[in-house]
């Protein structure tokens, strides 16, 4: 069995590396895409951002459907609150501001609470406490593009930074 506590922490780690890379962008480059079709390196963390914060909000306020026709526009209301000109260094601090108010939201709630199935966009049934290991999951992902675009700019990740000050 997962313990919420777990899930928590670990979001809280992968959210704070993704918030690292933005500020390890060189010249704060929000707007660097290694294709044209590709998301924006600003995109995928604002991306991060919203998600994370509205997704998880819809949980506090007790949101158990997900599977409705206006999902897009409950998710874009409570959304984190950042000026769409934020630079770089705004971005990697709300991504933190929202994951440590979120977190400590969510670590108040009860057994009762992270054992509640819920019904994801797709339609999946899911507990709340798996609704939020997706969440980290789906930072994951976003986080190694990320870092993917980092390392095109020739800068190393921090979890590969931390790994190599380990082997030193």
């Amino acid at each position: 069995m997962i313990r919420p506590e777990t899930v928590l922490d670990t979001w809280k780690t992968t959210r704070a590396d993704a918030a690292q890379a933005v500020e390890d962008l060189p010249d704060g480059d929000l707007a660097f895409r290694p294709l044209p079709e590709l998301m924006t390196f600003g995109e995928i963390a604002r991306h991060i951002l919203g998600a994370g914060h509205a997704l998880s909000g819809m949980l506090l306020e007790g949101v158990e459907n997900f599977q409705v026709p206006e999902f897009r526009e409950m998710v874009k209301k409570r959304d984190f609150p950042l000026p769409e000109d934020a630079g770089a260094s705004e971005l990697a601090a709300a991504m933190r501001q929202s994951v440590d108010q979120r977190t400590a939201e969510l670590s108040r709630q009860s057994p009762e609470f992270f054992a509640k199935i819920v019904t994801k966009w797709d339609g999946a049934k899911l507990t709340r406490l798996e609704l939020i290991q997706f969440l980290k999951e789906h930072e994951l992902g976003h986080r190694a593009q990320l870092f993917t675009y980092l390392r095109f700019k020739g800068v190393t990740p921090v979890t590969t930074r931390r790994r190599q000050s380990k082997q030193a």
